[in-house]
Protein backbone atom coordinates (compact mmCIF):
# COMPACT_ATOMS: atom_id res chain seq x y z
CA UNK A 1 0.00 0.00 0.00
CA UNK A 2 1.36 3.41 -1.00
CA UNK A 3 2.18 5.44 2.11
CA UNK A 4 4.16 8.36 0.64
CA UNK A 5 2.98 11.36 -1.32
CA UNK A 6 1.50 11.21 -4.82
CA UNK A 7 2.71 13.94 -7.19
CA UNK A 8 0.30 14.62 -10.07
CA UNK A 9 1.36 16.88 -12.92
CA UNK A 10 -1.27 18.68 -14.96
CA UNK A 11 -3.19 19.33 -11.75
CA UNK A 12 -5.44 21.92 -13.38
CA UNK A 13 -6.21 19.66 -16.35
CA UNK A 14 -9.10 17.32 -17.04
CA UNK A 15 -7.33 14.07 -16.11
CA UNK A 16 -4.89 15.40 -13.51
CA UNK A 17 -7.54 17.47 -11.73
CA UNK A 18 -10.00 14.60 -11.78
CA UNK A 19 -7.42 12.26 -10.27
CA UNK A 20 -6.52 14.72 -7.51
CA UNK A 21 -10.17 15.23 -6.54
CA UNK A 22 -10.65 11.46 -6.45
CA UNK A 23 -7.61 10.98 -4.21
CA UNK A 24 -8.80 13.71 -1.86
CA UNK A 25 -12.26 12.12 -1.57
CA UNK A 26 -10.77 8.71 -0.81
CA UNK A 27 -8.70 10.09 2.07
CA UNK A 28 -6.13 7.33 1.47
CA UNK A 29 -3.41 9.43 -0.14
CA UNK A 30 -1.52 12.66 0.43
CA UNK A 31 -1.29 14.39 -2.93
CA UNK A 32 0.63 17.26 -4.50
CA UNK A 33 -0.58 19.03 -7.64
CA UNK A 34 1.97 20.44 -10.08
CA UNK A 35 0.18 23.14 -12.03
CA UNK A 36 0.38 26.52 -13.73
CA UNK A 37 -3.17 27.67 -13.01
CA UNK A 38 -3.32 29.05 -9.48
CA UNK A 39 -7.12 29.12 -9.69
CA UNK A 40 -7.48 25.37 -10.25
CA UNK A 41 -10.58 23.96 -8.54
CA UNK A 42 -8.89 21.51 -6.17
CA UNK A 43 -9.73 20.37 -2.62
CA UNK A 44 -7.92 22.28 0.15
CA UNK A 45 -6.13 19.10 1.24
CA UNK A 46 -4.18 19.02 -2.04
CA UNK A 47 -0.84 20.79 -1.79
CA UNK A 48 0.37 22.66 -4.86
CA UNK A 49 3.67 23.11 -6.65
CA UNK A 50 3.41 26.02 -9.07
CA UNK A 51 5.54 26.20 -12.20
CA UNK A 52 5.74 28.67 -15.04
CA UNK A 53 5.56 25.97 -17.67
CA UNK A 54 6.44 22.37 -18.46
CA UNK A 55 10.00 22.87 -19.70
CA UNK A 56 13.18 20.76 -19.58
CA UNK A 57 14.79 23.08 -17.00
CA UNK A 58 12.19 22.85 -14.19
CA UNK A 59 13.73 22.07 -10.80
CA UNK A 60 11.34 19.45 -9.41
CA UNK A 61 13.28 18.71 -6.22
CA UNK A 62 11.03 20.71 -3.85
CA UNK A 63 7.96 18.86 -5.17
CA UNK A 64 9.56 15.40 -4.97
CA UNK A 65 10.32 15.33 -1.26
CA UNK A 66 8.84 12.12 0.23
CA UNK A 67 7.02 11.36 -3.04
CA UNK A 68 6.46 7.66 -3.70
CA UNK A 69 4.49 7.79 -6.95
CA UNK A 70 4.51 10.36 -9.77
CA UNK A 71 1.57 10.49 -12.18
CA UNK A 72 2.68 12.54 -15.18
CA UNK A 73 -0.52 13.74 -16.85
CA UNK A 74 0.71 17.14 -18.07
CA UNK A 75 1.52 17.43 -21.77
CA UNK A 76 1.42 19.58 -24.85
CA UNK A 77 -1.82 18.20 -26.22
CA UNK A 78 -2.96 17.52 -29.75
CA UNK A 79 -4.59 20.61 -31.29
CA UNK A 80 -6.65 20.99 -34.45
CA UNK A 81 -5.32 24.45 -35.36
CA UNK A 82 -1.56 24.30 -34.79
CA UNK A 83 0.16 27.67 -34.47
CA UNK A 84 3.78 26.63 -33.82
CA UNK A 85 6.14 27.12 -36.76
CA UNK A 86 7.83 23.80 -35.93
CA UNK A 87 5.17 21.61 -34.27
CA UNK A 88 7.46 18.61 -33.90
CA UNK A 89 10.06 20.62 -31.99
CA UNK A 90 7.35 22.15 -29.78
CA UNK A 91 5.89 18.74 -28.92
CA UNK A 92 9.32 17.23 -28.26
CA UNK A 93 10.32 20.07 -25.93
CA UNK A 94 7.35 19.46 -23.63
CA UNK A 95 6.35 15.85 -24.12
CA UNK A 96 9.82 14.32 -24.41
CA UNK A 97 12.53 16.53 -22.92
CA UNK A 98 10.45 17.93 -20.05
CA UNK A 99 9.05 14.47 -19.26
CA UNK A 100 12.50 12.88 -19.09
CA UNK A 101 13.80 15.76 -16.97
CA UNK A 102 11.05 15.06 -14.42
CA UNK A 103 11.64 11.31 -14.57
CA UNK A 104 15.39 11.62 -13.96
CA UNK A 105 14.83 13.89 -10.97
CA UNK A 106 12.13 11.55 -9.67
CA UNK A 107 14.53 8.62 -9.84
CA UNK A 108 17.23 10.64 -8.06
CA UNK A 109 14.68 11.54 -5.34
CA UNK A 110 13.87 7.89 -4.70
CA UNK A 111 10.41 7.80 -6.30
CA UNK A 112 9.24 4.19 -6.45
CA UNK A 113 6.95 4.33 -9.49
CA UNK A 114 6.47 6.77 -12.39
CA UNK A 115 3.11 6.51 -14.17
CA UNK A 116 3.14 8.15 -17.59
CA UNK A 117 -0.20 9.09 -19.18
CA UNK A 118 0.57 8.60 -22.84
CA UNK A 119 -1.92 8.36 -25.73
CA UNK A 120 -3.52 5.76 -27.98
CA UNK A 121 -2.04 7.82 -30.82
CA UNK A 122 1.20 5.96 -30.11
CA UNK A 123 -0.51 2.88 -31.56
CA UNK A 124 -1.86 4.77 -34.57
CA UNK A 125 -4.81 6.74 -35.86
CA UNK A 126 -7.35 4.00 -36.42
CA UNK A 127 -8.23 0.33 -36.75
CA UNK A 128 -10.31 -1.82 -39.00
CA UNK A 129 -13.64 -2.76 -37.34
CA UNK A 130 -13.06 -5.79 -35.13
CA UNK A 131 -9.24 -5.47 -35.26
CA UNK A 132 -8.43 -3.73 -31.99
CA UNK A 133 -5.08 -2.29 -30.93
CA UNK A 134 -3.27 -4.15 -28.16
CA UNK A 135 -0.67 -2.86 -25.72
CA UNK A 136 2.01 -5.04 -27.32
CA UNK A 137 1.43 -3.96 -30.94
CA UNK A 138 4.28 -2.26 -32.76
CA UNK A 139 3.74 1.50 -32.33
CA UNK A 140 2.77 3.45 -35.43
CA UNK A 141 2.31 7.12 -34.44
CA UNK A 142 1.51 9.50 -37.27
CA UNK A 143 1.28 13.10 -36.06
CA UNK A 144 3.79 15.10 -33.95
CA UNK A 145 1.76 14.57 -30.79
CA UNK A 146 1.73 10.79 -31.16
CA UNK A 147 5.40 10.69 -32.16
CA UNK A 148 6.41 12.79 -29.15
CA UNK A 149 4.47 10.54 -26.78
CA UNK A 150 6.16 7.47 -28.27
CA UNK A 151 9.60 9.04 -27.96
CA UNK A 152 8.86 9.86 -24.31
CA UNK A 153 7.85 6.24 -23.72
CA UNK A 154 11.12 5.01 -25.25
CA UNK A 155 13.12 7.43 -23.13
CA UNK A 156 11.36 6.29 -19.96
CA UNK A 157 11.96 2.62 -20.76
CA UNK A 158 15.64 3.33 -21.35
CA UNK A 159 15.86 5.20 -18.05
CA UNK A 160 14.20 2.33 -16.20
CA UNK A 161 17.04 0.03 -17.25
CA UNK A 162 19.52 1.96 -15.11
CA UNK A 163 17.48 3.11 -12.08
CA UNK A 164 15.35 1.28 -9.49
CA UNK A 165 12.28 3.42 -10.29
CA UNK A 166 9.51 1.47 -12.02
CA UNK A 167 7.74 2.83 -15.09
CA UNK A 168 4.06 2.31 -15.96
CA UNK A 169 2.71 3.59 -19.28
CA UNK A 170 -1.03 4.08 -19.80
CA UNK A 171 -2.41 4.93 -23.24
CA UNK A 172 -6.01 6.18 -22.97
CA UNK A 173 -8.45 6.46 -25.84
CA UNK A 174 -10.78 9.49 -25.89
CA UNK A 175 -11.51 10.41 -22.26
CA UNK A 176 -14.91 11.82 -21.33
CA UNK A 177 -16.63 12.86 -18.14
CA UNK A 178 -17.95 15.93 -16.31
CA UNK A 179 -16.08 18.96 -17.60
CA UNK A 180 -15.07 17.33 -20.89
CA UNK A 181 -14.19 19.71 -23.71
CA UNK A 182 -13.30 19.63 -27.41
CA UNK A 183 -15.14 17.28 -29.78
CA UNK A 184 -17.08 15.41 -27.09
CA UNK A 185 -18.42 18.67 -25.70
CA UNK A 186 -19.45 19.69 -29.21
CA UNK A 187 -21.45 16.47 -29.61
CA UNK A 188 -23.33 17.14 -26.38
CA UNK A 189 -24.12 20.69 -27.51
CA UNK A 190 -25.34 19.49 -30.93
CA UNK A 191 -27.76 17.10 -29.29
CA UNK A 192 -28.90 19.58 -26.66
CA UNK A 193 -30.01 21.95 -29.42
CA UNK A 194 -32.25 19.24 -30.86
CA UNK A 195 -31.09 19.89 -34.44
CA UNK A 196 -31.14 17.14 -37.10
CA UNK A 197 -27.68 15.69 -37.69
CA UNK A 198 -26.55 13.75 -40.81
CA UNK A 199 -24.95 11.04 -38.67
CA UNK A 200 -27.52 8.27 -38.63
CA UNK A 201 -25.77 5.69 -40.83
CA UNK A 202 -22.25 5.40 -39.36
CA UNK A 203 -21.21 1.78 -38.86
CA UNK A 204 -17.79 2.27 -37.26
CA UNK A 205 -16.52 1.07 -33.87
CA UNK A 206 -14.85 3.35 -31.32
CA UNK A 207 -13.50 2.73 -27.84
CA UNK A 208 -13.90 5.44 -25.22
CA UNK A 209 -12.97 5.67 -21.56
CA UNK A 210 -14.76 7.52 -18.79
CA UNK A 211 -12.62 9.65 -16.52
CA UNK A 212 -13.70 7.45 -13.58
CA UNK A 213 -12.45 4.30 -15.30
CA UNK A 214 -9.14 5.89 -16.26
CA UNK A 215 -8.61 7.10 -12.69
CA UNK A 216 -9.44 3.65 -11.33
CA UNK A 217 -6.76 2.07 -13.51
CA UNK A 218 -4.20 4.74 -12.53
CA UNK A 219 -4.85 4.13 -8.83
CA UNK A 220 -4.63 0.35 -9.39
CA UNK A 221 -1.17 0.93 -10.89
CA UNK A 222 0.06 2.77 -7.77
CA UNK A 223 0.81 -0.53 -6.04
CA UNK A 224 0.07 -3.54 -8.19
CA UNK A 225 3.35 -5.48 -8.47
CA UNK A 226 2.58 -6.76 -11.98
CA UNK A 227 2.08 -3.22 -13.33
CA UNK A 228 5.80 -2.46 -13.04
CA UNK A 229 7.43 -1.60 -16.38
CA UNK A 230 4.28 -2.46 -18.33
CA UNK A 231 2.18 -0.65 -20.93
CA UNK A 232 -1.61 -0.67 -20.73
CA UNK A 233 -4.38 0.51 -23.03
CA UNK A 234 -7.56 1.61 -21.32
CA UNK A 235 -11.22 1.87 -22.34
CA UNK A 236 -14.71 1.25 -20.99
CA UNK A 237 -14.67 -2.16 -22.64
CA UNK A 238 -17.78 -1.28 -24.69
CA UNK A 239 -17.21 -0.21 -28.29
CA UNK A 240 -19.90 1.76 -30.12
CA UNK A 241 -20.46 3.45 -33.45
CA UNK A 242 -20.71 7.22 -33.64
CA UNK A 243 -24.42 6.81 -34.34
CA UNK A 244 -24.88 4.60 -31.26
CA UNK A 245 -22.86 7.02 -29.13
CA UNK A 246 -25.04 9.97 -30.15
CA UNK A 247 -28.18 7.99 -29.32
CA UNK A 248 -26.77 7.08 -25.89
CA UNK A 249 -25.81 10.69 -25.15
CA UNK A 250 -29.28 11.78 -26.22
CA UNK A 251 -30.88 9.30 -23.82
CA UNK A 252 -28.63 10.50 -21.00
CA UNK A 253 -29.74 14.07 -21.75
CA UNK A 254 -33.39 13.06 -21.98
CA UNK A 255 -33.27 14.61 -25.44
CA UNK A 256 -34.94 13.34 -28.57
CA UNK A 257 -32.26 12.67 -31.21
CA UNK A 258 -32.75 13.40 -34.93
CA UNK A 259 -30.15 11.51 -36.97
CA UNK A 260 -30.45 11.48 -40.75
CA UNK A 261 -29.00 8.42 -42.58
CA UNK A 262 -26.70 10.33 -44.95
CA UNK A 263 -24.14 8.01 -46.67
CA UNK A 264 -20.73 8.13 -44.99
CA UNK A 265 -18.91 8.16 -48.35
CA UNK A 266 -20.67 11.37 -49.33
CA UNK A 267 -19.95 13.06 -46.02
CA UNK A 268 -16.29 11.97 -46.11
CA UNK A 269 -15.90 13.44 -49.59
CA UNK A 270 -17.43 16.75 -48.54
CA UNK A 271 -15.28 16.85 -45.39
CA UNK A 272 -12.08 16.36 -47.40
CA UNK A 273 -13.08 19.10 -49.84
CA UNK A 274 -13.61 21.44 -46.89
CA UNK A 275 -10.26 20.52 -45.34
CA UNK A 276 -11.94 18.67 -42.45
CA UNK A 277 -10.47 15.24 -43.07
CA UNK A 278 -9.21 14.87 -39.49
CA UNK A 279 -12.69 15.53 -38.08
CA UNK A 280 -14.17 13.06 -40.57
CA UNK A 281 -11.73 10.39 -39.38
CA UNK A 282 -12.89 10.86 -35.79
CA UNK A 283 -16.57 10.72 -36.72
CA UNK A 284 -16.52 7.96 -39.34
CA UNK A 285 -13.37 5.91 -38.68
CA UNK A 286 -12.89 3.06 -36.22
CA UNK A 287 -10.51 2.95 -33.28
CA UNK A 288 -10.80 0.01 -30.92
CA UNK A 289 -8.53 -1.18 -28.12
CA UNK A 290 -8.19 -4.54 -26.41
CA UNK A 291 -7.92 -4.35 -22.59
CA UNK A 292 -7.52 -8.07 -21.93
CA UNK A 293 -3.96 -7.46 -20.71
CA UNK A 294 -5.33 -5.29 -17.90
CA UNK A 295 -7.70 -8.08 -16.86
CA UNK A 296 -5.05 -10.79 -17.13
CA UNK A 297 -2.18 -9.02 -15.32
CA UNK A 298 -3.99 -6.71 -12.92
CA UNK A 299 -7.39 -8.31 -12.49
CA UNK A 300 -8.74 -4.93 -13.60
CA UNK A 301 -12.07 -4.44 -15.32
CA UNK A 302 -13.78 -1.06 -15.85
CA UNK A 303 -15.98 -0.39 -12.79
CA UNK A 304 -18.18 2.13 -14.64
CA UNK A 305 -20.32 1.18 -17.64
CA UNK A 306 -20.48 3.35 -20.72
CA UNK A 307 -24.07 4.38 -19.96
CA UNK A 308 -23.20 5.38 -16.39
CA UNK A 309 -20.17 7.28 -17.61
CA UNK A 310 -22.23 9.19 -20.16
CA UNK A 311 -24.85 10.02 -17.52
CA UNK A 312 -22.12 11.54 -15.35
CA UNK A 313 -20.68 13.45 -18.30
CA UNK A 314 -23.96 15.18 -19.15
CA UNK A 315 -24.95 15.89 -15.55
CA UNK A 316 -23.61 19.48 -15.64
CA UNK A 317 -25.84 20.16 -18.66
CA UNK A 318 -28.90 18.73 -16.93
CA UNK A 319 -28.20 20.85 -13.87
CA UNK A 320 -27.82 24.00 -15.99
CA UNK A 321 -31.36 23.46 -17.33
CA UNK A 322 -32.74 23.74 -13.79
CA UNK A 323 -31.24 27.17 -13.17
Amino acid sequence: MTTGNILVTGGSGFVGGGLLRNLARSGKYSSIAALRNKLADLPPSVRTFELAGLTPDVDWRPALIDVEVVVHAAARVHVMNEEATDPMAAFRLVNVEATLNLARQAADAGVRRFIFISSIKVNGEGTEPGAAFTADDLPAPVDPYGVSKFEAEMGLRYLAESVPMEIVIIRPVLVYGPGVKANFLNMIRWLQRGLPLPLGAIDNKRSLVSLDNLIDLIVTCFDHPLAANQTFLVSDGEDVSTTQLLCKIGRALGQRVFLLPVPVGLMSCVARLLGKGAIAQRLFGSLQVDIEKNKRLLGWTPPVTLDRGLSAAVQPFLESRKR
